[in-house]
């Protein structure tokens, strides 16, 4: 259940977030009498983004969350380049959501979503790297008495080119802060860089491996009381009654919370509040959700494949004329199941709430989302409500726009005056979900008499996230997520092409799931190249290049992709390879994966990801996070799946959810294809190849084409010859 006004809020919140790649952020600068300081004692605040200290020590504020994917240091890095100071004496802190409402949201948009930190923060993060070294260079050349433009700033000191006297920044930054900022100032040509663009170690890596850093799970406060929940199993069903009597004397309880959806227990310890809450005896009103079940959505969905009318997200050409020009027509349709986004840390916070405010600590994609979450539970206005921001233990996108966990926290942390630690169970987190949505696809394709496409249309059906999210979501809305990576991103050349979808609602709750609806929609789109490409009897890669002559950024990642892996000489004996690309989040990725087949079982040997992301921050943190993003895909490519019955997800932890284990897990090499002339994302773009490339490959191997997942479901034991190309020019 909402609070009051929860709905209009966060559609603000989303709504903000949402434009961020095209958020022209005010980049404002404290001067003299506002300037801020840093509570390191000494230290200055050179704008709001940079903060000197007498010892050299530079601190770069970082708005973005820090979840695994290296945003601490690419986000630093970009600041430090333009501020020419010495990289081994930055450190990082996180820009405080209250502090951002309290200064005119100075550090503007605090979500972390979309592969976009890097993309959207670059150019005012590095003016204000370039602002702070003007600023500094002008507070020496006054100490001297020396124009500014004899100076220049290079590993955190001044020099005064004529004298060759020096001065550090932490001498001057005081004098710094005063100074009026600059406006107009240049910024390095990328072919300069000296810090950015070369591999560095990760700014967190040393405090990860000594155990200093704290996630939201290890927060210890003086007299904290710890919570634990059981949710009604039923997607949409509410509380009924509970029989407080069947706990009555459990050590260590404190209190029963009842909420419209939700039980919880306070204790004085996590495993004693988990404990009751198991005991505890539940009645729940099932909201006539309680018969629902994967066969009844799969069949609830199917009908969108027939229905019309559709939305429609792209038409070029005359599709129907095309179809009836065609030599040969294909047709095939592909299905994908609900996922969880089952992050290392479950969902976890803790809140303290007073007669004057509530003080939170959170894991938070998106710490505005966090603060606006709390003040509605806890009835406070935003400004009484003070967040802390932790690191992520995953992400995935359950932590963003949607923060359940929070108003849990504060609703429970209300019943008593110590702060409360509320942990979800593993069980809870799987059970509860916000779920990466079931879909459905049919494709259809006419041939011309040399096997390439004429005609081409993809009809898409299934549940839709931003529908949950935004209020009278209607058929005369255009949910351009629903056809991501089939629109706009289409990059194959076909002149009669269409892509249309219908919205099937279900009571199963929705959210982002790392590369959203290219997941999907590329598994669809590269799956059914790969079968036009077996129809005309073409090699997949040499096929995929005859589609992609007005795409050469594709293009390039494909050619690279396949040198790589040596596409054109044969694989190792019993070894078969599938490629696939696709583009997401402004990125361009193509990956070839070999795999065998025994016995049924399939074993992924290496997977070879070429990248193209434009200008490229830290390249370390590429092969890091496409390692990452291999490893989550491939998981959810061969196991992933939550099924419903009676109501809810039937899965509940890791022996029915199954996680790739490490002795499974292929060697991944990345290619960075760097075109340099744009800003694009790295985080989720290599995930959506992955699971088509994958069934490519099983197809090469056994002949069975893999049109839904996971593969698990699939009996894979070898019955003909799979027609294979992969040797041939």
């Amino acid at each position: 259940m909402r609070a009051a006004g929860e709905v209009d809020r966060r559609a603000f919140l989303i709504g903000t977030a949402g434009a961020g790649c095209g958020l022209a952020l005010g980049f404002a600068m404290p001067t003299g009498a506002e300037s801020a300081r840093a509570a390191t004692a000494g230290a200055s605040e050179i704008n709001c983004w940079v903060v000197i200290a007498p010892d050299d020590f530079v601190t770069i504020r970082i708005a973005r969350a820090e979840m695994g994917q290296g945003a601490l240091t690419g986000l630093a890095l970009l600041v430090a380049e333009e501020l020419q100071c010495d990289w081994g004496k930055v450190r990082t802190e996180f820009v405080s959501p209250t502090e951002n409402l309290r200064r005119g949201r100075i550090w503007g948009d605090l979500s972390t979503g979309a592969s976009r930190s890097i993309a959207s923060s670059q150019d005012y993060l590095r003016r204000a790297g370039a602002t702070a070294r003007e600023m500094l260079i002008a507070a020496a050349a006054a100490r001297w008495n020396v124009p500014a433009s004899q100076c220049s700033a290079q590993n955190s000191t001044i020099t005064d080119t004529a004298s060759g006297r020096t001065m550090s920044f932490g001498a001057v930054a005081d004098d710094a802060a005063r100074i009026e900022p600059p406006t107009g100032v240049k910024l390095k040509p990328v072919a300069d860089w000296t810090l950015a663009g070369k591999p560095r170690k990760r700014l967190d890596v040393f405090d990860k491996i000594t155990g200093q850093p704290i996630y939201a799970i290890d927060v210890r406060l003086p007299g904290m009381l710890y919570a634990a929940i059981m949710q009604c199993p039923v997607f949409g069903g509410t509380l009924k009654s509970v029989d407080e009597s069947s706990i009555h004397g459990m050590k260590g309880v404190r209190r029963i919370v009842r909420m419209p959806d939700a039980v919880a227990i306070i204790a004085d310890s996590w495993w004693r509040a988990k404990s009751a809450v198991q005991a505890l005896r539940v009645t729940w009103n099932d909201a006539d959700h309680g018969s629902l079940s994967t066969s009844a959505i799969h069949d609830l969905v199917r009908t969108g494949l027939d229905a019309s009318p559709a939305q429609i997200g792209r038409a070029d050409g005359d599709v129907s004329a095309g179809f009836a020009r065609a030599a040969q027509r294909i047709e095939a349709d592909y299905t994908v199941p609900f996922l969880a986004h089952a992050t290392m840390e479950p969902q976890t916070c803790t809140a303290h709430v007073r007669p004057d405010g509530v003080e939170i600590w959170v894991p938070t994609q998106d710490a505005s989302t966090a603060l606006a979450t709390a003040a509605l539970a806890a009835g406070v206005p935003d400004n009484n409500v003070v967040v802390h921001r932790t690191l992520l233990g995953g992400g995935f996108g359950r932590r963003g726009t949607i923060q359940e966990y929070v108003r849990q926290a504060v609703l429970i942390a209300k019943e008593v005056e110590q702060p409360v630690k509320l942990v979800w169970t593993r069980e809870e987190d799987i059970q509860h979900d916000l779920y990466r949505p079931f879909g459905m696809a049919r494709l259809a394709a006419g041939l011309d008499a040399g096997g390439m496409p004429i005609a081409w249309s993809i009809r898409l059906a299934g549940p839709s996230f931003v529908a949950e999210l935004l209020r009278g979501f209607s058929s005369g809305f255009i949910d351009n997520t629903f056809v991501s990576g089939l629109a706009e991103e289409m990059p194959y050349d076909v002149p009669n092409y269409l892509v249309d979808y219908v919205v099937r609602r279900t009571p199963v709750p929705l959210g982002v799931w790392r590369a959203i609806n290219y997941t999907q929609n590329a598994f669809y789109k590269e799956g059914f190249v790969d079968e036009m490409a077996n129809a005309a009897g073409i090699d997949p890669y040499h096929y995929r290049r005859l589609l992609l002559r007005k795409s050469p950024k594709n293009l390039a990642v494909l050619d690279a992709a396949a040198e790589k892996a040596g596409w054109g000489s044969p694989p190792p004996a019993g070894v078969f390879r599938g490629i696939a690309l696709n583009e997401a989040c402004g990125s361009y990725c193509a990956q070839v994966v070999e795999v065998s087949v025994e016995d049924g079982r399939v074993r992924v040997h290496r997977v070879v990801s070429a990248l193209d992301c434009g200008h490229v921050v830290n390249p370390l943190s590429i092969e890091m996070q496409t390692e990452g993003a291999i490893v989550y895909a491939l998981t959810a490519a061969l196991y992933g799946e939550i099924t419903i019955k009676d109501g809810g997800a039937e899965q509940s932890n890791f022996d029915t959810y199954q996680m790739l284990r490490i002795n499974d897990v292929p060697r991944v090499e990345t290619m960075i294809v760097p075109s340099g002339d744009f800003w694009g994302g790295v985080g989720e773009p290599p995930v959506p190849p992955l699971a088509p490339a994958l069934c490519n490959a099983i197809f090469a191997a056994t002949g069975k084409r893999i049109r839904s997942l996971p593969v698990k479901n699939h009996d894979l034991r070898r019955q003909s010859a799979a027609q294979s190309f992969s040797a041939q020019p």
